[in-house]
């Protein structure tokens, strides 16, 4: 069999696939830890984020917890692909191949070079390309070559958590509530970059469309998924509606996901995002 190992970065939940395994990511408050998605839900992380005056912290995985996961699928007689959040955001990926220094062939570790839904997206992807009867070989090079038509865009309702990591100054963060400024980020290039400003959650939904034309548009072939942070998803569902020409000749149904502490941590809670594989020439 071939497996496919991820961490929780991705926000894949309620996963309960043989041949899926997701390591969970430690998270800190104060001189608690957790392990994401083991012992802290998505639900859980965002009250405890609401409640806490400071970040938590969030660690990679260790080389041993995929060292154990290597061993196990190498004692099956199986082989594993692991897709890792971007290596220029964790320490993840570094983890993952000094684990796998041991396994030769056994394992093959592919950088998403995303994070969250973006992540998800592409273990989607690797997935579908074993279900559809791949080889282990071409299953990574597939994963190789289309990682980099993946696009994450994501609207934030707050600059609190920004400023609370550093990111933005204190008196950014004021102007930005006092104008009501919506940021849109995207991943690029394996790492977080501001696309545009909004003022309000009306323009912020159409510039996170816009950024969606910019791209190409979507390739609905591929997985398409939908996020959120916080404890309600209703922003999203009015992202949805609002723009329901995006998809509604195109599929039956959307796949949403609450986003975790990975990402949730640093953009805070109200965010949406879409990742999708852009259109373009590259083989389906």
């Amino acid at each position: 069999m071939i497996r496919i190992i991820t961490d929780s970065a991705s926000d894949i939940v309620g996963n309960e696939r043989e041949d899926l395994m997701i390591l969970p990511i430690t998270i800190t408050f104060g001189e608690e830890q957790f392990q994401d998605g083991v012992n802290l839900t998505h639900q859980m992380f965002y009250e405890k984020l609401i409640e806490s005056d400071e970040l938590p912290v969030t660690s990679q995985v260790a080389p041993f917890d995929f060292e154990e996961a290597y061993r196990e699928v190498k004692e099956r007689g199986d082989r594993a692909i692991v897709i890792t959040l971007s290596s220029k955001l964790s320490g993840t990926w570094q983890s993952a191949n000094i684990a796998a220094e041991e396994y030769g062939d056994v394992v093959r570790v592919v950088d998403s070079e995303n994070a969250s839904i973006g992540q998800h997206a592409l273990v989607e992807y690797a997935l579908r390309l074993k279900e559809r009867g791949l080889s282990f070989g071409e299953i990574v090079e597939r994963l190789e070559v289309d990682k980099s038509r993946i696009r994450l865009v994501a609207l934030l309702d707050t600059l609190e958590y920004l400023k609370k990591g550093g990111r933005i100054s204190k008196a950014a963060a004021m102007a930005g509530s006092l104008l009501s400024i919506k940021p849109v980020i995207a991943i690029q290039r394996g790492e977080v970059a501001i696309l545009g400003k909004a003022r309000g959650s009306r323009q912020g939904n159409n510039l996170l469309a816009e950024q969606i034309h910019l791209t190409g548009g979507i390739d609905f072939e591929k997985p398409f998924v939908l996020g959120y942070t916080g404890l309600s998803d209703r922003m999203l569902q009015k992202y949805i509606a609002d723009h329901e020409s995006f998809w509604k000749s195109s599929v039956d149904a959307l796949e949403t996901s609450s986003v975790g502490g990975t990402i949730g941590t640093h953009v805070g809670p109200g965010a949406i995002g879409v990742a999708f594989f852009s259109a373009g020439d590259t083989e389906s």
